[in-house]
């Protein structure tokens, strides 16, 4: 059984909260040789605020003092990954499940995250990809002008995982010029809704597309 918990404006703290709660209670049952329990699937979206991984190089956040006039805190968490940002207009999955049940490592995990923003996208007739040694999903792939639009950043546990993935829909993109996005200095960031123009779908409609492919692919 999978439960599946819809936010919204939800401060970043309190999901966090949330997601050790359920992904702490999960990896103890499962240290101690118990069934874990329910996945669960969080759908959320955050008020403005950017997180580090735990490798995270701090020179990625390159204007603080903007950031603070703005009203974002940040934040350092336990997943992988460099620098991101969350707020409104994006779409913030954490699915906490076993991938063990499933017979799934991580890459492959990874990929079926990556695959379903892919067909979420191609739904609304945006083609995107894969770019070599940058997890995420992208927009013109393989040309100079490479774009990232879903971000994704993982910690995984007896493999039991927590954290997830950001997809920007009409997210405010002037967000992302105080930092270097997932530490790239040479890539750029984008949004469904600039891809689309006048046609974009709204922010519920997109979730509920989202998790649809979620659920079939990760068999929720």
């Amino acid at each position: 059984m999978t439960r599946f918990v819809d936010l919204r404006d939800m401060p970043y703290g309190e999901v966090l909260d949330l997601q050790h709660e359920i992904f702490g209670h999960r990896v103890e049952m499962r240290r101690k040789g118990l069934p874990v329990g329910d996945d669960c699937l969080i759908t959320v979206t955050h008020k403005p605020v950017y997180t580090l991984g735990r490798h995270a190089d701090p020179r990625n956040v390159v204007n603080r003092s903007w950031l603070a006039e703005r009203g974002a805190e940040v934040v350092e968490i336990d997943r992988g990954g460099d620098v991101t940002f969350h707020g409104p207009g994006q779409i913030v999955v954490y699915p906490i499940i076993d991938l063990q049940a499933r017979g799934m490592g991580i890459k492959c995990y990874v990929s079926l995250l990556e695959e379903a923003v892919i067909r979420t996208l191609a739904c609304y007739g945006v083609e995107s990809g894969r770019v070599d040694g940058a997890t995420g999903v992208w927009l013109g792939c393989g040309t100079p002008a490479e774009r990232k639009i879903c971000a994704i950043g993982l910690r995984c546990s007896r493999f039991i995982t927590m954290h997830g993935l950001a997809l920007n829909v009409t997210t405010d993109l002037s967000w992302f010029s105080a930092i270097n996005p997932c530490g790239f200095t040479d890539k750029g960031v984008t949004t469904l809704c600039r891809e689309l123009g006048d046609g974009c779908p709204s922010l519920e409609e997109v979730a509920a597309t989202l998790r649809r492919h979620l659920t079939e692919l990760l068999k929720l």
